[in-house]
């Protein structure tokens, strides 16, 4: 069975949109587990506007080397209702998202990496369909901005490994806790 390994930039306060602008002046050493990641996964489960976003920069993108094969040769699977044409190596999931994830998990093949995706990613941790979530922590509290964890949901999680990864980034790698599912707090979101 497949699992679905979740990772994700994130600041303190948990917000995760348009990383891009906050992550300068950090320069973590992230490239060998970036590279290990994608190199142990199956294909790519990305939700619409990752997808977009990558499919723009990374089938034309120079000087890549295999990480940027690898990236363009995956497979990929598009969370959308929006797209009715896909590139890039891509499929648009059928029906209801957590159904079709369901589906890949009991396929045959590698881990479905998700890279960023927060709507995506929020509705997996609702299903309990994520099997490990990997935060990279950028030390900055933006007080602003879409946050990865909201809503209400408790999730409890275990740590299973740490890594300083330089410039104050953290790499906190979790498993859902055993015996446990996503549980809507009252009162909350």
């Amino acid at each position: 069975m497949r699992k679905v390994i979740v990772t994700e930039f994130l600041t303190l306060d948990g917000v995760y949109e348009e990383s891009i602008p906050w992550q300068k002046g950090y320069s973590p050493d992230d490239g060998p587990f970036k590279h290990d990641e994608l190199f142990e996964s199956g294909a790519l489960l990305l939700g619409r506007v990752t997808y977009e976003g990558f499919a723009r920069y990374w089938p034309t993108a120079t000087g890549t080397g295999a990480f940027g094969e690898r990236m363009n040769n995956l497979p990929k699977f598009v969370a959308t209702t929006t797209l009715s044409s896909l590139e890039w190596n891509a499929t648009a999931l059928q029906g209801d998202v957590g159904a079709a994830v369901e589906a890949l998990k009991r396929q045959e093949g590698g881990n479905l990496l998700v890279y960023g995706s927060g709507t995506l990613v929020q509705t997996l941790l609702r299903r309990g369909l994520v099997d490990e979530l990997r935060l990279m922590v950028y030390p900055l509290v933006l007080g602003s901005g879409k946050r990865l964890f909201a809503g209400g949901d408790r999730l409890p999680l275990n740590l299973t490994s740490s890594r300083d990864l330089g410039s104050g980034v953290l790499l906190l790698t979790y498993e859902p806790a055993t015996g446990t599912s996503p549980e809507r707090t009252p009162g909350l979101g």
